[in-house]
């Protein structure tokens, strides 16, 4: 089954069509430190947001802040019902969150360069609710939104490896979903 969030909402106009054309969740870039995009949005505004959205669309705070106090007063402050740990929050920092907010879901995003990335997403077994895989382009300092894959190999064996529900982001579009999923042996 394949779900889609749709990131860097910035007004309610961008959110609604979003969820119009079956997002399943609305992103929220607040509290990034690369590069900007021009969707970086203030927690204030996030909230405001999220107030006019329907009922059961999934809303996620996506950012680079990475120590516990200031992720959970953007998150509470925001009022989403998912976290996704751009920055370098470690595992015991990731298991705080999850203690202080129960009820919101957080995903640890690990950027795939080689094996390495199935060591780093263990340690977070008991600490999140999920691994985000995603590519970073190490050159310019991009984490995620970089329109690139990164090599599936490795995500299948971390799938394998991690007891943790897994999410494949990063250059995800109608070729390269097909191509996935006539290496696995499926079809549409």
């Amino acid at each position: 089954m394949i779900k889609v969030k749709i990131c860097g909402m910035t007004n309610i106009k961008d959110a609604l069509t979003a969820i119009d054309y079956g997002a399943d969740a609305v992103g929220f870039l607040v509290g990034q430190v690369h590069y900007s995009t021009g969707v970086f949005i203030e927690p204030e505004k996030t909230r405001e947001i999220i107030r006019q959205l329907p009922p059961f669309c999934s809303t996620v705070l996506v950012t680079h802040l990475s120590r516990p106090k200031d992720i959970i007063a953007v998150a509470q402050e925001t009022t989403v019902n998912t976290i996704q740990l751009h920055g370098d929050t470690s595992p015991t920092e990731a298991k705080e969150i999850k203690e202080k907010l129960p009820c919101v879901k957080t995903y640890k995003v690990i950027h795939v360069f080689d094996e390495k990335a199935i060591t780093e997403a263990k340690t977070y077994e008991g600490c999140t609710d999920g691994i985000v895989l995603d590519t970073a382009i190490k050159e310019t300092g991009q984490v995620g939104g970089t329109g690139k894959t990164h090599d599936w190999k490795i995500s299948r064996k971390l799938v394998e490896t991690v007891k943790l529900p897994v999410i494949l982001a990063g250059g995800l579009n109608q070729k390269t979903l097909k191509k996935r999923f006539e290496l696995s042996g499926h079809t549409q």
